[in-house]
């Protein structure tokens, strides 16, 4: 019998839903001078395919501009790059996952199953295919809106929107070679997705040409199915060789100069600007991502003039939407001041904002003001906008900060452009998050949201505890009285760095609510090394990426035991995680069993020798240089250790973090005579959008903490 919306399952629908993410308005541009905006959406809260959008803000109408069922005959079937690039993404639907627009927001451009399209927004519904000689990916309109390029066989391609053959710009010059596509640690680690840009003028481009021959091959099977041949993939682990980058200015005729660095000192190609004021800049990080510096290039010749270098005794964070520039021209940045323990933005050679207001991300750098997403709690982060005050000369003398948009109990995230802002508000008492338009203080517009309302309301509480101060989330089931019972507990964390989950946002713990539901107290912490707590607390895991984050979990367990001794029972603890959470929810019960009763670690880092280049290295170090602190991390080593229950799941087709992880620690926990069990899944990557495989992963999860937390079985 087919669920009802009010008896369906939250595990089904939360799987069905793709976690109430489709439905939802998401990748919003301003177009037509602030008449309207852009945007992707798909048709209802259980529809995968994804459109594009626009509302027209003079008379709140919003238009599909383009619905891949109208352009498709057939299902959608995808390029292996794009399979690739999207598995980096962690992009869960399928139509117009992406779209460029040209500066004055006349025409979009798309790809669908490997066809680019292009579109003009005053026509709806007229996209039409652009010529391409094979499989496209990446398709972007030039600033002008008369060129489109795209990577196509591992080549660069430009094609005049209003018709002609496509021109290949750069061809790869041997199969390990690519160009225009982001590499592998730069979409996986240094959140570069784009592996080309246009420049300012529509003039030319710069390209990355990424040579993968150095990088070993792995080799990703899926034993499940054993008539499929194995697929070859370049992977940089910890120690090895990386793709040798290079960066190249392309004129349209086709002529190109490499943009020169020494690329032994600065391997990484972490950013690339193209701002409409000033020369293009480019970032780049050393090996050991201790050194960053930015590049101008003259957009002529190639040739580069370094504008800063900056060096950090641990690492050097890279923070979104920086480097760029002012409309005046002036370089702006995030910068970590130590001895405020602050990040802030930095314009020209001014800290334009003040210690204790953690900067995270630059907007948009405007004519009058720079808006910033920033907190001064990691929980709520909302919109500032940083007001200059310019004296002579173009010198900053002073400026103001105010909040813009920021609440208490909620966070907000926003675009801008001109004079037009659109915020996502989310708040701790609703699963819902809401999109407004607004021009100045004038709200213009709500931009709707066609997602599924969870069945479940999660009951958050937020508490700071442990001599840290943590950040905790503490959920109880649905209309728990309070000292009524002692219940399991339940940790939930990623708590590694980049990954926050403790915010101000009722969606964020759907998942966590429903297995408290199923009678257990969830705790969910957020440790040193998480963001947003200021370049102290992200660097205290240089060197040990095991200790800081299991001491944390402990610490917030304690505290939470403290704040309800009546209602928490820690002879009955489990963990359960995924990726970096999934390697603390095994280390848990491999060293510290008389706090942690039972562990399911899902895709789990083991041995970070076998993880990549850019994350590993940047926390523990090359590990030829620092052997000790692999050692120390890794926990193959402690496999005789286990006394708990331990479950591992692990999907075969992950590029990530590959089954090898899983397989290994098996292997030794067999050699140690110590009994677990492994849940493979067939075809499944790092994400698992497939939704049976979502849905009864977490009714496996329950089943297995039932049984291991059980009363009697603990001692």
């Amino acid at each position: 019998m087919t669920e009802t919306a009010s008896t369906e399952s939250y595990p089904r629908q939360r799987a069905r839903t793709r976690g109430f993410r489709l439905g939802a308005p998401r990748a919003f541009a301003v177009a037509g001078d602030g008449r309207q905006v852009v945007f992707l959406r798909s048709r209802g809260g259980a529809d995968a395919t994804t459109c594009l959008w626009s509302l027209d803000l003079s008379s709140g109408i919003e238009t599909c501009i383009a619905d891949p069922r109208d352009l498709l005959d057939d299902a959608e079937s995808l390029p292996d790059e794009e399979r690739a690039r999207r598995e980096r993404l962690r992009e869960v639907s399928a139509g117009i996952t992406e779209y460029s627009l040209d500066d004055d927001g006349n025409v979009a451009v798309f790809a669908l199953s490997g066809t680019p399209y292009a579109v003009r927004l005053a026509d709806p519904g007229t996209a039409r295919p652009l010529p391409a000689p094979g499989p496209a990916i990446d398709p972007r309109v030039d600033p002008t809106g008369r060129r489109a390029a795209y990577v196509c066989d591992r080549g660069l391609y430009v094609v005049d929107l209003d018709g002609g053959e496509p021109q290949l710009l750069c061809a790869p010059e041997a199969d390990d070679v690519t160009w225009g596509l982001a590499d592998f640690i730069a979409a996986e680690e240094l959140d570069r997705m784009r592996g080309y840009w246009w420049l300012a003028d529509g003039s030319g481009l710069l390209v990355e040409r990424s040579d993968d021959s150095p990088v070993a091959t792995w080799w990703i099977a899926d034993p499940a199915q054993p008539e499929i041949p194995a697929r070859p993939h370049r992977y940089p682990a910890a120690g090895t060789a990386n793709a040798d980058v290079s960066l190249w200015l392309v004129g349209l005729d086709g002529q190109r100069r490499e943009v020169a660095w020494d690329h032994d000192a600065f391997p990484y190609l972490a950013r690339v600007s193209t701002p409409e004021t000033g020369a293009p800049l480019v970032t780049l990080l050393s090996r050991d991502q201790r050194r960053q510096v930015i590049l101008e290039v003259d957009p002529g010749s190639g040739a580069t003039r370094v504008l800063r270098e900056r060096t950090d005794p641990e690492w050097v964070e890279l923070m979104p939407g920086v480097p760029t520039r002012t409309p005046q021209g002036q370089l702006v940045e995030i910068v970590a001041d130590r001895d405020a323990d602050t990040y802030r933005l930095v314009v020209g050679d001014v800290a334009l904002t003040p210690p204790g207001l953690q900067v995270e991300a630059v907007v948009d750098a405007g004519t009058e003001d720079i808006l910033v997403l920033a907190a001064t709690n990691p929980v709520t982060p909302g919109l500032y906008q940083v007001s200059p005050v310019w004296g002579l000369a173009d010198f900053i003398a002073d400026s103001t900060v105010a909040p813009l948009h920021t609440y208490a109990d909620g966070t907000v995230h926003g675009r801008r452009s001109g004079d037009i802002t659109i915020t996502s508000t989310t708040r701790l008492d609703s699963t819902a998050t809401t999109v407004e338009v607004w021009r100045g203080d004038a709200r213009l517009a709500e931009i709707a949201s066609l997602a599924e309302t969870p069945v479940i309301s999660p009951q958050v509480t937020l508490m700071r505890g442990g001599e840290r101060d943590l950040d905790i989330a503490v959920l109880f089931p649905t209309g728990h009285v309070p000292g009524s019972a002692r219940l399991p507990v339940i940790m939930s964390p990623y708590g590694g760095p980049h990954a926050r989950l403790v915010v101000a946002a009722g969606l964020a713990y759907g998942t966590d609510q429903w297995l408290a539901d199923q009678g257990y107290a969830v705790v969910v912490a957020d440790g040193r090394g998480t963001p947003g707590r200021g370049p102290a607390w992200d660097r205290t895991v240089r060197g040990d990426l095991a200790t800081p984050a299991l001491e944390d979990q402990v610490a917030a367990l304690e505290a939470v035991a403290a704040a309800y001794p009546d209602d928490v029972d820690t002879t009955r603890v489990g963990i359960r995680g995924w990726s970096f959470g999934g390697y603390l929810a095994a280390l848990a019960v491999l060293r510290r069993p008389d706090v942690f009763h039972a562990a399911v670690a899902g895709a789990p880092v083991t041995e970070w020798r076998l993880y990549d280049t850019g994350y590993t290295e940047r926390y523990l170090g090359l590990p030829q240089e620092e052997p000790d602190n692999y050692d120390a991390t890794s926990l193959l080593p402690l496999a005789s250790d286990l006394t708990r229950p331990l479950l591992i799941i692990h999907g075969l087709a992950d590029d990530n973090v590959v089954v090898a992880h899983s397989l290994r620690l098996s292997s030794a926990l067999l050699a140690a005579g110590r009994p677990h069990a492994v849940l493979p899944l067939s075809g499944v990557t790092h994400m698992t959008p497939q939704e049976i495989v979502a849905e009864n992963l977490l009714r496996a999860e329950v089943d297995f903490f039932a049984d291991a937390l059980a009363p009697t079985s603990v001692e």
